[in-house]
């Protein structure tokens, strides 16, 4: 029999772990070609493209980054000032220069030059240059929207919250740093540039702003074609991809919704503009107009805290992930079908816009859309792209293009287009509503986007079979690519796989499913690493591999043929380079640090851990982990140390202090511990791990009813978490409370079937 107190010895030797930040078909585009070519500059391709350039001016492209100055500066620098959480910062002009007076990295105010604006509508964000090249963000920002709109007006990005001189949202910050977070997109031929020994920037750009060769790749290729008669045996015209622009489309008789009729480049133009209209890791810094998406860029799956369990978004993901979930991806509309590559406008205004494709007598009518003819309800983008607001001001729409679901609101939560205007009704009378109007007609659930949410929400709460739902999703080559790779990688959060219904996704022809069938590796034993996902290994497009090699660097090589022994090893450089790629992040320098802990090197991994902190003080997991390394030596002692530095850095850090709890504790100081594990459990609800690891700290200190206070609060939280079942049944057993054991087994058998067998035992001891 298993007591839960004697879970107390193993948990003391808890280590953090750290994942990659967080994907489409495997080849290049035909449009795509093999093209050595350098850049050019737009002045070169004006020669030629006047339309294109007169187009481009103004656009947001255009306007993405400029020189400050009285041109460009659209905010209030009349000496104006604007108070946030105690300070008052000041905005002023000398000799036509603009400068802000705020709080620097010291806490304190100082005088700072404004040398470049960023972004231009609704808000506009400006750039100070400060120590080692780097460019830094200020945090408030000037809403450039018109007064009656209630722009005109200095506003800080993160309002209601705390944000001083030590948090990493502050402009002098890490994540308000241009050079890593914003300049490759900003600019056109970026370097980053970055001295890791001098933490240093020393970035390079050719052109300010998103200019021609951002979209169309380097150019000069295509001048030499030009100046070498403009035709003689080059179909690809010395350009690095073929954009073809928009569609053909046209309504086959009897049809309400057009097809697609010309030669079709979707690929092509949609790997040119995810890289920067999606959230993303850069594994490669060559320019990245012709290479597949993949190739050069892991992009996002659905995660917990970027998406809804339906796929909505959440945090600020831009275009790409919505997108590729939608029937108009798959039915082949690309990104200029529906805006102008060059103004950025759409193509036509209001609902004319989606008449292009669906006739209008059958969707832009009362039956359809249930409302007044010309209301705001009426709007195809009401309904089918709902809105988000972000950085305080600025409004964008989800790309996915849903069928509303307040049937899916009343089951897991999630917001429907129904419910934002309807706020007092509720979803369940929209829900009725809608099944009121269809009548006979088949439910949305016929949509690919159907079903999926259902099954990821299970998965995040732990529900009882979550992974054969997530599976179905898995298999289901009617559900996006996206959503299918997001299944496969939330599989390895689950207790117990079917991986042999899984074989067919390692060679899925979708190189979003492979990514994720990568992701799903590294939970996996080793000896179905090793049959599953060998092929992953040497698949075309670098991201498969470089996360498939980093889930095969612990796997034996006896485990592996020669040649898969190799391609694992080519893999792991694959990666190993992604994360150099990216130095400059603490998270990089974990990551590297965990693949030599794995591996048994451990003055490499301390050596990673060392420079994530010496990067960025407040990096969390780099310190916890570099506490567990030496946790592991037996010394405890300077680990409390190197963990309470961490708490001056940043108080709220709640990893570092549930692992200074759990190292006191093992130090012989157990109140003292507990104490701390008592802390971050109170403050940190969400966390189920914190209430489980402080709930087994009191029961093995013979406090088994607070320890069962505890788990029970924890668990009403959390109904499905297997750690707090276990804890409870076993709890009560060991008190010789067998019936009020039983519910808590059963429920822990049906989230995790390995449990069976404790549940057998306590039916065993009831009868």
């Amino acid at each position: 029999m298993t007591d839960v107190r004697r879970l107390w010895p193993a948990l003391l030797a808890l280590a953090a772990c750290a994942k990659e930040p967080a994907k489409t078909t495997s080849a290049p585009s035909p449009a795509v070609h093999t093209i050595d070519a350098t850049f050019v500059g737009r002045e070169r391709c004006a020669t030629c493209h006047q339309d294109a350039l007169h187009d481009w001016q103004g656009s947001h492209h255009d306007l993405a980054m400029q020189d400050a100055d009285a041109t460009t500066v659209l905010g209030d620098f009349a000496d104006a000032t604007f108070a946030y959480d105690g300070v008052t910062s000041t905005f002023s002009t000398r000799d036509g220069r603009f400068f802000v007076r705020t709080d620097g990295p010291d806490g304190s105010l100082h005088d700072y030059e404004i040398r470049y604006t960023f972004g231009v509508t609704p808000l506009q964000q400006y750039l100070v240059a400060t120590e080692r090249g780097r460019l830094q963000a200020l945090e408030i920002a000037w809403d450039s929207r018109p007064a009656d709109a209630g722009g005109q007006r200095w506003f800080h990005l993160y309002p209601g919250e705390h944000v001083d001189h030590r948090d990493e949202l502050h402009w002098t910050g890490r994540q308000m740093n241009w050079n890593f977070m914003c300049a490759s997109c900003h600019s056109t031929d970026f370097h980053r540039g970055y001295d890791i020994v001098q933490d240093r920037f020393d970035s390079t750009w050719a052109e300010l702003d998103v200019s021609c060769e951002a979209c169309h790749g380097p150019g000069s290729a295509h001048v030499a074609w030009v100046e070498n008669g403009a035709g003689a045996g080059d179909a690809s015209r010395g350009l690095v991809v073929q954009l073809a622009g928009p569609g053909d489309w046209r309504f086959e008789p009897g049809q309400r919704i057009a097809s697609r009729v010309s030669p079709t480049t979707p690929r092509a133009e949609l790997d040119t503009c995810a890289p920067c209209h999606s959230r993303r890791v850069q594994l490669d810094e060559s320019p990245w107009q012709g290479q597949p998406l993949l190739d050069r860029y892991d992009p996002s799956l659905l995660e917990e805290r970027l998406y809804r369990p339906d796929g909505q978004i959440l945090d600020e993901v831009y275009v790409y992930g919505s997108f590729v979930q939608s029937r108009m991806h798959h039915a082949g509309v690309t990104c200029s079908d529906c805006h102008d590559a060059h103004t950025l406008r759409p193509r036509a205004v209001g609902n004319a816009l989606c008449a292009r494709c669906h006739a209008p007598d059958a969707y832009d009518v009362p039956e359809h859309h249930h409302h007044a003819l010309g209301s705001d309800a009426a709007q195809c983008v009401t309904c089918h792209m709902r809105t988000r607001t972000y950085m305080g001001v600025d409004v964008r729409r989800d790309h996915s293009f849903r069928v509303p679901r307040p049937d899916e609101s009343l089951a897991i939560g999630t917001p429907n287009a129904c419910g934002d205007c309807h706020v007092d009704k509720g979803a369940r009378w929209a829900a009725a509503a809608i099944v009121q109007w269809r009548g006979d007609r088949p439910a949305p659930e016929a949509s690919t986007q159907a079903g999926f949410g259902l099954a990821l929400h299970a998965a995040r709460r732990g529900a009882p079979g979550a992974a054969d739902a997530l599976l179905a999703v898995a298999n289901d080559t009617a559900q996006p690519g996206i959503v299918r790779a997001t299944a496969l990688a939330e599989l390895g959060d689950q207790p117990m796989i079917d991986t042999a219904a899984l074989r067919a996704a390692f060679a899925d022809p979708d190189g979003l499913v492979r990514r994720g069938a990568a992701a799903l590796l590294e939970a996996l034993p080793e000896a179905q690493r090793a049959t599953l996902g060998t092929s992953l290994l040497r698949d075309p497009l670098r991201a498969v591999r470089a996360a498939a090699g980093r889930a095969f660097a612990t796997v034996s090589r006896d485990q592996l043929t020669a040649a898969d022994g190799a391609a694992a090893a080519a893999a792991l450089q694959e990666w190993i380079a992604g994360q150099q790629q990216n130095k400059d992040q603490p998270w990089a320098h974990v990551n590297l640090g965990l693949l030599h802990a794995d591996r048994g090197e451990r003055a490499a991994a301390e050596a990673e851990y060392r420079t994530a902190l010496r990067l960025d003080p407040r990096a969390v997991q780099a310190r916890v982990n570099l506490a567990d390394l030496w946790r592991a030596d037996d010394d405890d002692t300077r680990g409390e140390a190197l963990l309470r530095e961490g708490l001056v850095v940043d108080p709220r850090a709640a990893d570092v202090r549930h692992a200074l709890g759990l190292a006191l504790v093992r130090l012989g100081r157990r109140e003292e511990g507990i104490a701390e594990l008592r802390k971050v459990a109170e403050e940190h609800p969400d966390n189920p791990r914190f209430a489980f690891v402080y709930g087994i700290a009191l029961s093995s200190t013979g406090a088994t009813d607070r320890a069962f206070a505890v788990f029970d609060t924890a668990l009403q939280r959390h109904p499905f978490d297997a750690d707090l079942l276990y804890a409870l049944a076993t709890m009560l057993r060991d008190t010789g409370e067998v019936a009020r054991a039983l519910p808590y087994a059963e429920r822990l058998a049906q989230v995790d079937p390995s449990a069976r067998a404790l549940l057998d035992e306590l039916r065993r001891a009831g009868r």
